[in-house]
């Protein structure tokens, strides 16, 4: 099967991918982009630095096996397994072999670097790349997610989704030559969208909320993202998702990882810096229309989630 026609085959395959999710993409003003492919052979180390603010590392790895140490765990990664380090850690790619470990040679390309062990055969195929968030909404969403970010589509329902997706992102490695960096940044978008519907617990306790598989948490959460300025009382949510109070805000918790209040909180402001950069709404009417009784009110949650208060952060991303 030719590219397009796998882009075709995949992109259809997906296109009904949970409006949320696309939806906090969109929030988010996320940019993909793909900044190595690395070919090691055993025995390998490979540093990768810290990112800054706003952005994210991610690993995909095609074929073979290895392992991404960070600071307090390793990760065991296998083909088909995608890592995200929303915070943007520093952290390092080892491969499996005996005796002394060896370092990594670089070489340009067009698109993106390629690179290869000193000596060797290579034993895994990785895609090294990076997300770029818009200020405002794109940090709220790095931060409320789980940190190391995993999930595996060996062996899943998604497995020939993935499989084609990795087969598109490979040749389009394979070929770095025009529009490489269009179609490569378009399949990472995808791939986040698959990894924040997919991620499970291997790696940490943490919740992921995106992925949420209880039907009747996502009602409610799906009604939130609907219309994030109704009144949204605990009650009100719980009788959406057809619960008792206590028992929507214990499987809430459970489900996401953060307690309704936070996630109500997150969800707002994420709309409002969103209506902020897009709208010459007042700072008065965006607060009423992502449910803050008082422009007060909003004017701290904003600021306490953001580190400016909403003037400031209109006029910031205005230049």
């Amino acid at each position: 099967m030719s590219v397009q026609g796998l882009f075709v085959s995949f992109f259809g395959s997906i296109g009904s991918l949970v409006d949320l999710i696309t939806h906090l993409i969109r929030l988010a003003r996320l940019q993909a982009a793909l900044d190595k492919r690395c070919l090691l052979a055993g025995t390998t180390l490979m540093d990768v630095a810290e990112r800054g603010e706003g952005e994210a590392p991610f690993h995909v790895l095609l074929d073979g096996a290895c392992v991404l140490e960070l600071a307090d765990r390793r990760i065991q990664m296998q083909a088909g397994d995608v890592v995200l380090l929303p915070r943007g850690a520093a952290h390092r790619i080892r491969t499996l072999g005996t005796g002394r470990a060896q370092a990594v040679v670089e070489t340009p390309g067009t698109t993106f670097d390629t690179i290869h062990s000193r000596t060797g055969e290579p034993v895994i195929d990785l895609l090294c790349g990076h997300y770029t968030v818009g200020s405002g909404a794109g940090p709220m969403l790095l931060r409320s997610l789980p940190d190391p970010l995993f999930a595996s589509f060996a062996g899943s329902e998604e497995t020939d989704d993935a499989r084609m997706l990795a087969a598109i992102m490979r040749r389009e490695a394979q070929n770095d030559g025009p529009g490489t960096t269009a179609v490569l940044s378009s399949l990472c978008n995808a791939l986040l969208a698959m990894v924040l519907r997919r991620s499970n617990r291997r790696l940490t306790e943490a919740a992921l909320w995106t992925a949420v598989d209880d039907e009747r948490i996502r009602a409610a959460i799906d009604a939130v993202f609907g219309d994030p300025g109704d009144d949204w009382s605990i009650a009100h949510l719980a009788r959406v998702a057809g619960m008792s109070r206590a028992t929507f805000v214990r499987r809430f918790s459970r489900g996401t990882g953060m307690t309704v209040g936070a996630f109500l909180t997150n969800i707002r402001l994420m709309y409002a810096a969103d209506l902020l950069t897009d709208t010459d709404l007042t700072v008065a009417v965006v607060a009423a229309k992502v449910g803050y009784g008082s422009e007060s009110a909003f004017g701290r949650a904003f600021r306490q989630a953001t580190g400016s208060t909403p003037a400031r952060f209109r006029r910031s991303t205005a230049r």
